[in-house]
């Protein structure tokens, strides 16, 4: 069977999502394919959902700042009714305590200059406004079954508090009604069928080959692949001029009970990043709390060849390390047992800076690099792939002379050049999923 479209796009997740909504408004016909049997099943589901403004490049702060109003506003971002419900923003605020990795002067300078709202915090105030917080400095995170873990504090630890911060509650849902928009603006969706060829001809991509034996013709094919995405990329033979690796590992996030006073009448306690300890945490639904990992040099990455062969569920070892560090934190924090929570696998690019861009093979083109601090960027990256193509498709000369984008609703103009597949090593990159 051979079939014929504008635009293919690999990968049904909450970035492919928005990739095929903003394509499918602007006209083009679009089938997107995944391998899993429904929008965002894949690294989109076990995603913590957080969106956060401190990012270590001007570019990456103006775009989650900017994709902010859009989760605020997700209903008319979408431009059409899902019938299941809508995910929903809930503006909780986060605290981001402080860390050598991130200095806060260099934070306060991107916040000030993208207009991000924020308040400083000393110990004295940390500890007024989130009940039961350690205002310690353990600097830096050690594991569990060091000596050195249970040292006192080296003094104390202030924090940057961004009231305007929170999450989307179901990060599934967030790719299911961005799948069904793009259906509503005539977009096609096959799931549980997988890419096995990528196909060539003229010197660009001409379409992909699955494993039914269906053939799709299309002049431009879009990799958000997640974690599947350098597997893809080998598929097309691409990445050769890439200035950046991109490889998945797996994480996992874990539910624990919500320390008393943390939720309060009826609102939902602040975001913690605490790279300090090596942790990064939410509220949850029905009193939880998430607890994550920074990848703290103390605990090796999991790196792993293919995501299929990633260990689906959580392990005691990783359990107890990012919970007990929570807990050190979060002096009334429980940490039952057994535990629970989600497993998944990171789409990481090495400077934790993501590549949205052509590649080498004319019309084919990549939202890669995504994992862990990308989700909330998703309504943005629709709107800078499909600027890309268009623009691309019609001659322009991205490499040579980069594309920006101008926020719909705050005005700020960001530079598509910052996410090259061939840009410089982000050197002020944390190195963790903090970017």
């Amino acid at each position: 069977m051979a079939l014929n479209t504008d635009v293919i796009v690999v990968g049904a997740g909450v970035i492919g999502g928005s990739v095929a909504l903003e394509l499918a408004k602007r006209g083009f016909g679009v089938v997107v394919i995944d391998k899993a049997g429904a929008p965002g099943h894949g690294s989109t589901s076990a995603s913590s959902a957080i969106v956060r403004f401190n990012f270590s490049t001007w570019d990456g702060v103006a775009t989650s700042w900017e994709a902010k109003h859009c989760w605020v506003d997700w209903s008319n971002h979408l431009g059409f009714a899902d019938v299941v419900g809508l995910a929903s923003f809930h503006q909780t605020g986060m605290v981001v305590l402080d860390t050598p990795v991130a200095p806060r002067e260099r934070v306060v300078t991107l916040l000030d200059q993208v207009g991000v709202r924020y308040e400083e915090w000393d110990a004295s105030v940390l500890r007024d406004r989130v009940p039961g917080i350690d205002a310690g400095k353990y600097w830096p995170p050690k594991r569990i079954d060091e000596e050195a873990f249970f040292q006192e504090a080296a003094g104390e630890i202030g924090a940057l508090y961004m009231p305007d911060a929170g999450f989307v509650d179901d990060p599934q849902l967030a790719a299911h009604n961005l799948i069904t928009a793009a259906r509503g603006f005539g977009a096609k969706a096959l799931f549980n069928i997988t890419v096995n060829e990528v196909m060539r001809g003229n010197k660009r991509v001409a379409g992909v080959g699955l494993t039914d034996g269906t053939q799709i013709a299309s002049p431009v094919v879009v990799n958000a692949g997640g974690p599947w995405s350098s597997g893809l990329n080998r598929l097309a033979g691409v990445g050769g001029d890439f200035t950046i690796g991109v490889r998945p590992m797996r994480q996992e996030v874990h539910y624990l009970p919500a320390p008393p006073g943390y939720n309060v009448g009826g609102q939902l306690g602040p975001s913690i990043a605490d790279m300090d300890l090596g942790t990064y945490m939410r509220a949850g639904p029905g009193d939880k709390i998430f607890v994550e990992g920074t990848e703290p040099e103390c605990d090796p990455l999991e790196w792993i060849d293919s995501p299929d062969d990633a260990n689906p569920l959580v392990t005691a070892a990783l359990y107890a390390n990012q919970t007990t560090r929570a807990a050190r934190r979060l002096s009334t924090l429980s940490v039952p047992v057994g535990p629970k929570g989600v497993a998944g696998v990171y789409d990481v690019a090495e400077d934790w800076t993501p590549i949205y861009d052509r590649t080498e093979l004319a019309g084919f083109y990549v939202a890669m690099g995504t994992s862990g601090n990308q989700f909330k960027n998703a309504p943005l990256v629709g709107r800078f792939m499909a600027t890309l193509i268009e623009r691309v498709e019609a001659g322009h000369d991205h490499d040579g002379d980069p594309l920006r984008y101008v926020g719909e609703h705050t005005g700020n103009s960001i530079n598509l050049g910052a996410f090259s597949r061939k840009r410089p090593f982000n050197g002020n990159s944390t190195g963790t999923v903090m970017g």
